[in-house]
């Protein structure tokens, strides 16, 4: 059964209504409000048994929040069945985009095999990634994004990342089981739970606030005619990096906000500067 939230276009999320779901508190968080604030995030998954694995690995360490992003239904209905996981996969939240699925997280790390590929984010070791996000769970939100068996995350699902987490592999089988990247992610971030502290530092802006600054900054880009048609999807996507790398509070983003609206404005008034 689904429900759509309360001032949300129904053609963007489906959250699914929540079960109740025994909270199992592991040895290692020490500090268990701090890890509730993690959602782990599966994009396009289509295995059941990835998906359920994924799932039992989160129940082990006791992560509670996991969200999937356009899963492959039949298999999601059949990794409801995982053992030891039923209850948390019954409380996932379904989303249609990777945008709507981190809106209110103030950081995104992807997870990659790195491959051949070539990145456009900032790459971290797991271990020093955990440190990071160790530290902003303290505060805030923090969505941990996990790809598909078969492609991975794409570079439109990474616009949305603030950095990439990779586990260190052979260079012979770089690429691992979906179940087993979440277990070595979670094993990571919990097995220093005392690391975790609140910081005093501003309050950093959530996912749909940054995606607020770009969303105008694009608008701005198209009013002053640099973003042109034929380069409006690889532009945006850069657009959203370089909005992200900013790592902007939320103090930021209202300051952010303003100077843009006044710089349409003035373009579509067709006035010019003042001095």
């Amino acid at each position: 059964m689904f429900h759509h939230p309360r001032g949300r276009d129904p053609q963007c999320v489906l959250v699914r209504t929540a079960v109740p779901v025994r909270v199992v508190k592991s040895a290692f968080l020490s500090v268990w409000a701090e890890f509730d604030r993690l959602r782990v995030v599966l994009v396009a998954a289509r295995n059941p048994l990835n998906i359920g694995a994924a799932a039992r690995a989160m129940s082990n360490f006791g992560f509670r929040h996991l969200r999937v992003v356009s899963p492959y239904e039949p298999a999601f209905r059949e990794a409801r069945s995982a053992v030891g996981a039923a209850a948390l996969l019954s409380n996932a939240e379904e989303y249609t985009s990777v945008a709507e699925a981190v809106a209110d997280c103030t950081l995104v790390v992807g997870t990659t095999a790195v491959g051949k590929r070539d990145l456009q984010h900032p790459l971290k070791r797991l271990e020093q990634g955990a440190r990071i996000m160790r530290k902003q769970l303290g505060s805030s939100r923090v969505a941990l994004l996990f790809g598909s068996e078969r492609v991975g995350l794409s570079n439109q699902d990474l616009s949305h990342c603030d950095f990439l987490l990779h586990i260190p592999t052979h260079e012979a089988n770089i690429s691992m089981n979906l179940g087993q990247a979440v277990a070595v992610c979670l094993y990571e971030l919990v097995r220093d739970g005392k690391a975790v502290q609140p910081t005093q530092s501003p309050k950093p802006a959530t996912a749909a606030e940054i995606e607020r600054v770009t969303t105008l900054l694009l608008a701005t880009l198209r009013t002053s005619g640099y973003l042109k048609p034929h380069r409006a999807v690889p532009t945006e996507v850069n657009v959203r990096r370089l909005v992200r790398r900013l790592h902007l509070s939320t103090r930021d983003v209202e300051f952010w906000l303003g100077i843009l609206r006044q710089i349409i404005w003035k373009m579509e008034a067709g006035g010019g500067p003042q001095g």
